[in-house]
């Protein structure tokens, strides 16, 4: 049993490594790539007006895509500033925060008494997750793509 556990870990470990090296040299190749096509633009613009407009053009390329960059970056910030704040309103409202709750759940806890309460929990929680890992399980699988 660990053994198939074991060799699991290194089969997705060595489909990892193996997905990161080519992604890493699909990287570099795309460097280079744009390293030639400045160069290229650079050279035509110097041989048709000149080195302080070939220069120009260059910064105003690059500030170009940086601009772009930064304008993405600060829509993803702003996406992700707002999907947290949904998260956190959905959680405030959720009825585990509500004080009734709470103080209903003090009552029964007093109630039956706080050592017979946590092999209930116990239970309960194991039986919680065999019932979301057997739904987990048992959900069709996807059809695939036409």
């Amino acid at each position: 049993m660990f053994q198939r556990m074991i060799d699991d870990i290194k089969d997705s470990t060595g489909v990892t490594l193996r997905m990161t090296s080519l992604a890493l040299a699909a990287a570099i190749a795309l460097f280079i790539t744009t390293c030639f096509l400045c160069a290229a633009a650079f050279m035509f613009v110097l041989q048709k007006y000149g080195p302080i407009e070939a220069c120009l053009t260059g910064a105003a390329v690059f500030f170009a895509v940086t601009a772009i960059a930064a304008g993405s970056y600060m829509v993803r910030k702003r996406q992700l500033r707002i999907r947290a704040e949904k998260l956190a309103k959905a959680a405030a409202n959720s009825p585990m925060f509500d004080p009734a709750m709470v103080a209903v759940g003090i009552q029964v806890a007093r109630a039956v008494g706080f050592k017979r309460l946590v092999p209930i929990l116990a239970v309960g929680g194991v039986a919680l997750g065999l019932l979301a890992a057997r739904g987990h399980a048992s959900a069709p699988a996807e059809a695939p793509a036409e």
